[in-house]
């Protein structure tokens, strides 16, 4: 995991004219917030103290920028990437975070119509891998693949419903996938997130399980959207698949969420529309040489992201801390694994590389969520953090 850890492949293609924001483990004194460029970490506690606080200001970018000739250096950019590898930290240097902090953690789901029929299959299949294939086939020959034309909320899905309904096959995953209602869930909770080289984690009685690649909004109180970073969803397909009653349990366990490796703030460089048109593509490497690749293209997703925050916050939900939003992923592994039929499932060891050229790559190495490092560091461990180095 160590090699994937470096300028070239963790920065943005662009990376002299992106900027990027992260939080550091400094060794004695705690988190840190810092402006990353190609050569520099650099401390950014005197703009604010955590990522919530500076994603408030008003002209961000412009904020950032104005301050940069006044923020002590801490690091080189390139040490502190190589030894933000779990398995390889010095606690001489640096190693980065998850760059978001007292931001609650929600994800959008079934955002894309290839999840949201795999959704489906994981439902009539009730979690059972070896079933999947035979459901997939079963589902796609009565409601199609081509569902990607219909907009959601839409009279168009309205009919396509009651059609549906009528044949017996309606399900909870098409409900919020092209109805008028999003799916938008709390993924995880303010400071569990892992950033980039840290290990994430599956539940120990997951056997039929998968990374989620997505793009996560950074967002503050107002609503605006004021960044993006990459993000690992980790999803537990059996147990989501046996009840959405077991939602909390199949997407928050410790170390099943990974952002990162920064928030890109938008500028003139980098914005939404950016966004809109990113191509995400995943890696997985397993100990025994298994190779699996997929992505997952924005421009397919069947709620615009904006739409998506506007149903996340607004007179009927609020966040005075903002929080950071997964937009979800058009990638369900199908890949068999372990045998015919079988499909993808994690084992212990793989190592998850997302990237898309204006974000970087996030690289995480999956362990079980029993195994990963434990979270301790919670809210008021920072506060406390803070108060030492007179910050609140």
């Amino acid at each position: 995991m160590k090699n994937l850890l470096n300028l070239s492949s963790a920065l943005p293609v662009d990376a002299p004219d992106a900027l990027l924001i992260g939080r550091v483990w400094v060794e004695g004194s705690g988190p840190a917030l810092v402006l990353v460029t190609a050569s520099d970490v650099f401390d950014l506690s005197s703009v604010a103290a955590t990522a919530s606080q500076l994603l408030e200001l008003s002209g961000v970018a412009q904020v950032v920028r104005a301050a940069v000739p006044t923020l002590p250096r801490l690091a080189d950019t390139a040490a502190v990437l190589a030894n933000s590898a779990a398995d390889a930290r010095r606690p001489s240097l640096p190693w980065l975070l998850a760059p978001c902090d007292l931001q609650a953690i929600k994800a959008a789901g079934v955002t894309f119509v290839a999840s949201m029929l795999e959704r489906v299959i994981e439902e009539q299949a009730r979690g059972d891998a070896s079933k999947a294939e035979a459901v997939r086939h079963a589902v796609v020959s009565v409601i199609g693949d081509n569902l990607g034309s219909i907009k959601p909320g839409s009279p168009e899905a309205a009919r396509l419903k009651e059609v549906l309904i009528a044949q017996g096959v309606w399900s909870q995953y098409l409900e919020v996938g092209i109805g008028p209602d999003a799916e938008i869930f709390t993924k995880s909770q303010p400071l569990s997130a892992v950033g980039t080289g840290a290990e994430v984690g599956i539940h120990p009685h997951s056997h039929w399980n998968n990374p989620e690649p997505e793009i996560v909004l950074a967002v503050n109180s107002r609503g605006e959207v004021q960044g993006a970073a990459l993000g690992n969803d980790v999803n537990l397909r059996d147990f989501e698949g046996r009840s959405a009653l077991l939602l909390g349990k199949a997407k928050d366990n410790n170390a099943s969420c990974a952002i990162g490796p920064f928030i890109r703030l938008f500028d003139e460089h980098f914005g939404i529309d950016h966004v809109r048109r990113s191509d995400l593509t995943m890696t997985v490497t397993g100990p025994e040489g298994f190779e699996m690749k997929g992505g997952s293209s924005l421009s397919k997703i069947s709620r615009d992201p904006l739409d998506l925050v506007a149903q996340a916050i607004g007179r009927n939900h609020q966040y005075p801390d903002g929080f950071m939003l997964f937009l979800g992923t058009m990638f369900a592994p199908t890949q068999d694994r372990h045998g015919p039929g079988q499909g993808f499932t994690h084992v212990v060891g793989d190592v998850v590389s997302v990237a898309t050229p204006q974000l970087g790559s996030l690289v995480n190495r999956v362990t079980t969520s029993d195994q990963a490092a434990p979270w301790t560091f919670g809210m008021a461990a920072l506060m406390q953090s803070l108060a030492r180095r007179r910050l609140i």
